[in-house]
């Protein structure tokens, strides 16, 4: 019993799968993170230009007011302004981050919708289990790696920071154009040592997010029989139900035996119950058939109705082999089962 609680199992497609639809996918912030990140360079890089002509424009605007009588207009079209050339500037980066985020999250687990992530738990409101989560080791591990992870990184963004700060004397006698492109470049610089160590944690990070995801989907060996028996059934309910079916199908076989032309026997192993209506079919069909008690049965039924029984051992056991109920005869059989039709026909004088 022990053993059996243990999860030891690696989880199945289907525990995988409903993991997924309750919103339970491995994500891993820190690739979120690099690839956000990155974009965002790579987007402030394509539109510097543009947002450097914006933030120009907006500076000469701001200097053109001076001397300017401070009235509600006045201050009414700065707001305007600046709101204006602020959202030029700021909403493609905005968007090309956003885009970006949604990218880096289908990269790791596909296109997902469910709403039961954001479904109310009244579980997850509760003080005492919340007491022992926050105090965890699992969240204490998390706050060690994330402070880790943030003092490396800025750490470093602030060292080459201070590096470029010793420039700003030079840089101060820059005209606006040429020290925005001195900003743009140091700034790139700091992005792209910040980009690299994020990157590093973030391979470690994934690897890790995905181990532990799938350590906590592991399975029981009961969970998995139980999984098994859920998919395919309980045993149990589909013996019953081949019986059903079974008793169903002997039921409406036997119904047919009144009606047929003729059974054919073993004598005492197999019966085959054989019906031949040429607007129907261009063969006869094999109505019923059946070894052993079912036989009798079919023979029972046959005396008890008036059709006829003849005996032929080969024939009896070819069609029971080789024919399945409700199925012509084969063209390989049609000789053999006309002589004994020929003869029932002769028997009823048709």
């Amino acid at each position: 019993m022990a053993d059996d609680a243990e999860k030891t199992e690696e989880p199945t497609a289907k525990k995988i799968e409903d993991a997924r639809k309750e919103g339970n996918v491995p994500k891993s912030q820190d690739t979120s993170g690099v690839i956000t990140l990155f974009v965002a360079i790579l987007s402030l890089l394509m539109l510097f230009p543009f947002m450097s002509k914006h933030m120009i424009l907006l500076f000469k605007y701001y200097f053109s007011l001076i001397g300017t009588p401070v009235d509600k207009l006045f201050v009414i079209d700065i707001v305007i302004v600046t709101a204006k050339e602020f959202l030029l500037i700021v909403i493609p980066l905005s968007l090309s981050v956003a885009i970006a985020g949604v990218v880096a999250a289908l990269a790791q687990f596909g296109f997902l919708f469910t709403t039961k992530a954001i479904m109310p738990d009244f579980k997850k409101i509760d003080p005492i289990k919340g007491t022992k989560n926050l105090f965890s080791m699992k969240k204490l591990i998390e706050g060690v790696k994330i402070t880790f992870k943030s003092f490396t990184t800025l750490g470093a963004g602030f060292v080459f920071f201070f590096l470029f700060i010793v420039e700003l004397p030079t840089v101060a006698l820059f005209g606006l154009g040429e020290q925005l492109e001195w900003l743009k470049d140091k700034a790139i610089i700091i992005a792209f040592v910040m980009l690299l160590i994020i990157f590093v944690f973030a391979v470690i990070d994934i690897v890790i997010v995905r181990m532990q995801y799938f350590d906590g989907l592991k399975m029981s060996k009961q969970e998995v029989k139980d999984e098994m028996k859920n998919m395919e059934g309980d045993p149990l309910v589909k013996s019953k139900i081949r019986q059903i079916q079974m008793h169903a199908s002997r039921k409406r076989m036997m119904a047919a035996v009144p009606h047929a032309d003729v059974v054919i026997t073993n004598p005492t192993h197999y019966a085959v119950a054989l019906k031949y209506d040429d607007k129907k079919s261009r063969a006869p069909l094999v109505v019923a058939k059946g070894m052993d008690n079912i036989a009798l049965q079919i023979k029972k039924i046959a005396r008890e109705n008036g059709v006829h029984i003849v005996q032929n051992p080969p024939l009896a056991r070819s069609l029971y082999a080789e024919v399945e109920l409700d199925k012509p005869i084969p063209e390989e059989l049609f000789a053999a089962v006309a002589e004994v039709l020929a003869y029932v026909y002769k028997m009823n004088r048709k």
